[in-house]
């Protein structure tokens, strides 16, 4: 064991810890209103998009898709330009590019009938607003998560902004602050140039599973059970899953 007075552990735990507080505590009503129009548009037996345009940012995405206690009716755009598994550097140029969010909303199809979940930490890249802006000229619900701090901290001229300076909780139909500081990692230790553990994944995992959980709580409360997947690993797991698979195979791409 190192001996060092500073636990720098236990300061990270409440760091995060008050983070996911504050959420809960100052973003309640937002995620309640998101919970209403994601429980709309399971009702209709509709999909919920979700697309976390950046390399962690994606993360997210796959936080709720085919995930154990996630709702089936989510569907997660896993597009390859942003991932880090093909390519760190290529994923923050991809997601710097003008106009690249926009190929990608459109090869989704998304339209009128649509809810697509945004999420990325600082809420400013290029390819995140594009994806937002041709989503709601297609007439699709938007719902942004995001952190406003973040957004509000970087310079007009970064070079990861979209054209216009937009920031994501401007151009969404419900905006959700996920309370990210700017730079993301949190903690500093005495003889080391830059901070350290990031808090961004937490804070967008928390928001997201609050979301379902209210949704459901929604949708329970009128009478309607949603189809949730149970952990293949679990007892019954795929008797339980086989139940529903028929209904969800060809309309969620990446299923």
């Amino acid at each position: 064991m190192p001996d060092d007075h500073a636990d720098h552990t236990l300061t990270y735990l409440r760091t995060v810890t008050a983070l996911l507080e504050r959420i809960h505590t100052e973003e309640r009503d937002t995620i309640g209103r998101a919970a209403e129009v994601l429980a709309a548009q399971i009702r209709r037996d509709r999909l919920v998009h979700i697309f976390g345009p950046g390399g962690h940012s994606n993360l997210a995405a796959q936080e709720v898709f085919f995930r154990a206690g996630g709702l089936m009716h989510v569907s997660a755009i896993l597009d390859e330009g942003t991932l880090l598994s093909n390519g760190a550097l290529r994923s923050m140029a991809i997601e710097r590019t003008p106009g690249y969010g926009r190929v990608v909303i459109a090869d989704a199809g998304l339209g009128p009938d649509d809810v697509l979940i945004l999420v990325n930490a600082y809420g400013i890249n290029a390819a995140l607003i594009d994806a937002a802006l041709e989503a709601r000229e297609r007439g699709a619900t938007v719902i942004g998560l995001s952190s406003r701090q973040h957004a509000a901290d970087t310079a007009p001229d970064h070079p990861a902004r979209h054209p216009s300076k937009a920031n994501l909780h401007d151009v969404v139909d419900i905006a959700v602050d996920t309370k990210v500081p700017i730079g993301d990692a949190v903690i500093s230790i005495d003889g080391v140039g830059e901070p350290l553990a990031a808090v961004s994944t937490f804070a967008n995992a928390y928001a997201l599973n609050a979301l379902v959980l209210r949704t459901v709580q929604a949708l329970a409360a009128s009478g309607v059970e949603p189809p949730v997947w149970r952990s293949g690993n679990a007892p019954g797991g795929d008797e339980a899953n086989a139940r529903f698979l028929a209904d969800f195979r060809g309309r969620v791409r990446s299923l």
